[in-house]
């Protein structure tokens, strides 16, 4: 469901022009790269690389003096009184294994919380745009909180490591039909999107979950922070170890009936 007023903020014209160079670089490397571990596990490919790069050096040519946390570059918050943070590439492991979903995610913050995000998915040609106190648009279309549509499919999107729960509640039915989908901004996002009625993310870091934070915020979408509250983030603070656990949920009652699943995400040590 889209409605029609305000309108698409036009003055991110040269942004968006440097998100279509990075997405059209992305389809094309797709399944073409090999990929590597990174000390933590996760996946990288020259594609996540590039990226960042081209990314991070536009943001400083289109807004200078405003600092860039990226995952791929500094992950600490820069001293700015504005700054971006950025993913290059959310979903590298989709990316490298030929699964065509992933996600750029880049978010402005002042005030230590987003006021600007951008969720481009270059697979599917989508790009979802929120501005603080403005809405949410989808491809310059605005959108509607999924509160007020009918939602009748009942999924709810997990993250691998967040799956251990049902393990911890064996004798309680899981309120919905489970997907993984392999990213974690377009997990949380799905739930402002309609996809999902709910999301619950184990590790997600502030690249992952900085733009689908405020998309669902301007949606009217609950979230619960489970262990720390990203607002309060500190300049010079070295975020790449931080996990921020969240349930996201299409409306209060909702979030409410996932809490327990959340609380018992937190409440110890999950099978990995």
């Amino acid at each position: 469901m889209t409605v029609s007023s305000p309108a698409f903020p036009t003055e991110l014209a040269a942004f968006e022009a440097l998100l279509d160079r990075v997405a059209e670089r992305q389809r094309q490397d797709f399944g073409q790269l090999d990929s590597e571990a990174k000390p933590d596990g996760s996946l990288i490919t020259a594609c996540d690389r590039w990226s960042d790069a081209t990314l991070v050096a536009g943001l400083a040519e289109l807004f200078p003096g405003e600092g860039v946390l990226s995952e791929e570059g500094s992950q600490s918050v820069p001293r700015s009184s504005a700054f971006w943070v950025v993913d290059p590439l959310d979903g590298t492991t989709n990316f490298a294994a030929g699964i065509p979903y992933w996600a750029i995610s880049i978010a402005r913050f002042e005030a230590g919380v987003p006021v600007l995000a951008v969720l481009d998915v270059p697979p599917l040609r989508q790009r979802i745009v929120a501005v603080r106190g403005g809405g949410a648009w989808r491809n310059h279309k605005r959108l509607a909180p999924p509160s007020a549509r009918t939602q009748v499919a009942g999924c709810a999107s997990l993250c691998s490591r967040s799956i251990g729960v049902l393990q911890k509640l064996p004798n309680r039915r899981f309120p919905g039909k489970i997907r993984l989908l392999g990213v974690a901004s377009l997990n949380l996002v799905s739930v402002a999107m309609g996809q999902t009625v709910a999301a619950l993310e184990a590790t997600p870091k502030i690249w992952d979950l900085a733009a689908a934070w405020l998309v669902l915020t301007e949606l009217r979408c609950p979230l619960r922070w489970l262990l720390q509250d990203p607002a309060q983030l500190v300049p010079g603070e070295d975020l790449a170890r931080a996990d921020y656990p969240v349930l996201a949920a299409r409306n209060d009652e909702t979030l409410t009936t996932f809490l327990p699943w959340a609380e018992a995400l937190v409440a110890g040590d999950l099978p990995s």
